[in-house]
């Protein structure tokens, strides 16, 4: 029997197994006292949405003196606000946890209005299992040495497991990018083996990006965040995690040019800035099912396991008014439980061990996705694209399905099998934008080398490599 077709089989049964476990495990639940896992304790079978809040005083803090934009947000943050949103996600969704996100400043803001939120969060800690955990802006890698980051999350756990007492300490980290250092000294000095440390497909937003790695978990390389360890020398024991679900049509796009449902914005998926807010509740709201339809119907069934993920900032609540945004939360939360009842909402933590788990190595897991665009705004629905992602490598196949003779293209083929660098410590004064890991072709299509082309008219080395892992892409 191949290898191929014994992973089949084994996933075949790991996802009837899983199912098993969920009926059983369900019934459990109701005999124990709180926190047990509603998954069933499987990663296979299963459905998982993790969702972070995310607690400010103004964008892109990455330090309690790195700012780096005025927005003063400090009056949007509500004890109102905050309640509000966990209660529109609750309400169809009673068993459901989330991960609280605090940068540095909102952690340590003595304001009457900050001090509520924390205690609020505490209790929702304690009555629902929900995470509380470290946020540092989203990308303390491209402005702040290693160094520092390291030490101010270790600053920043402590003072999360003396706000909630009782010995608590989160499971993960929400980090943005976080560099292959950072999260080996989350794993080896503060035991945390999980964090959002990557930003799927991200490029030219918000001032930079680092487009490269898989968009499912990994074990990164000590080399580069963004590449899947390739062995015990260079694994590091921490579980990468995106932070956001893509429209993977949107993602081959580079920034984001226009408004609205003319424009094009490489951050389409399940983000409520640009699905919500860009195109309002019903609008936005079917392009966010359409990019869950992609990893909970065709990529449960190729993977044997569904995952989507998603942060929301609390002051969203302000920003867009409380109303709306409460109202495209409980909508979102609500249709996911009604479209895929199954959906368990977890904590970063809890997704991120179940996992690991599953998987001691990175040899064992081999992602695929296949989209056909859902015909708003950039997602064209004439376009379908393929992603294969394991150990050694990541590709996309593109083509226009609507005619029939069109050959799928190579859009991007990113090797993990060969050495990565990641760049120098950043500072405020001279910070890093582009993290990214690119080589033989990248999906943004910015450099000559990137135009897309057939599979077998890539170098003899490229399609040996391919054809170990997918020998069916080259049959005739």
């Amino acid at each position: 029997m191949n290898c191929k077709l014994r992973k089949v089989k084994l996933r075949k049964f790991l996802m009837v197994f899983g199912w098993v476990m969920m009926i059983t495990g369900t019934v459990k639940a109701h005999e124990r006292d709180f926190p047990v896992n509603n998954a069933g304790d499987s990663l296979y079978g299963h459905r998982f949405v993790t969702l972070c809040i995310m607690i400010r005083t103004s964008p892109w803090e990455v330090s309690r003196d790195v700012k780096l934009h005025p927005r003063d947000e400090s009056d949007w943050h509500t004890l109102e606000g905050v309640r509000a949103l966990r209660e529109a996600f609750a309400k169809n969704n009673p068993d459901g946890r989330l991960t609280w996100g605090f940068t540095l400043n909102a952690l340590e803001d003595p304001r009457e209005n900050y001090k509520q939120i924390r205690e609020y969060v505490v209790q929702c800690q304690k009555k629902f299992g929900d995470e509380v955990t470290y946020f540092p802006g989203y990308f303390p890698a491209m402005y702040l040495p290693r160094e520092r980051i390291n030490r101010e999350m270790s600053e920043a756990i402590k003072g999360i497991s003396d706000m909630v007492g009782n010995g608590y300490r989160p499971q993960s980290v929400i980090g943005g990018f976080l560099s292959a250092d950072n999260l080996k000294y989350l794993a080896e000095e503060e035991d945390i083996h999980v964090a959002h440390a990557t930003i799927w497909s991200q490029h030219n937003i918000d001032g930079g990006g680092a487009d490269g790695s898989p968009s499912y978990p990994f074990y990164p390389s000590a080399e580069h965040f963004c590449k899947p360890a390739q062995g015990k020398n260079d694994f590091v024991d921490c579980v990468n995690l995106d932070g956001w679900t893509m429209d993977f049509i949107c993602a081959r796009r580079s920034g984001a040019m226009g408004h609205g449902i003319e424009g094009y914005n490489s951050r389409r998926g399940v983000g409520p800035i640009e699905t919500y807010k860009g195109w309002g509740l019903d609008l936005g709201h079917r392009e966010v099912m359409h990019t869950q339809s992609i990893h909970f119907d065709r990529g449960f069934e190729l993977n044997g396991f569904g995952w989507v993920t998603n942060i929301w900032e609390a002051q969203l609540v302000h920003e867009f008014g409380q109303e709306f945004i409460t109202r495209a939360m409980e909508k979102w939360v609500s249709d996911t439980k009604k479209h895929w009842p199954d959906t368990r909402f977890v904590s970063f933590g809890e997704f991120g061990n179940l996992w690991r788990e599953a998987h001691k190595t990175n040899d064992d897991w081999d992602y695929r996705f296949e989209e056909r665009g859902s015909g708003l705004g950039d997602s064209y629905n004439n376009l379908e694209i393929k992603w294969y992602m394991n150990k050694e490598f990541r590709l996309a196949l593109l083509r226009d399905w609507h005619k029939r003779s069109d050959p799928y293209k190579v859009i991007d083929f990113t090797r993990y099998d060969i050495p990565a660098r990641e760049p120098g410590d950043p500072s405020p004064g001279n910070p890093v934008k582009d993290w990214s890991l690119m080589n033989v072709i990248n999906q943004k299509g910015l450099r000559s080398q990137d135009t897309p082309r057939l599979l077998e008219e890539l170098a003899p080395d490229d399609q040996k490599l391919i054809g170990k892992h997918y020998p069916e892409l080259f049959d005739d």
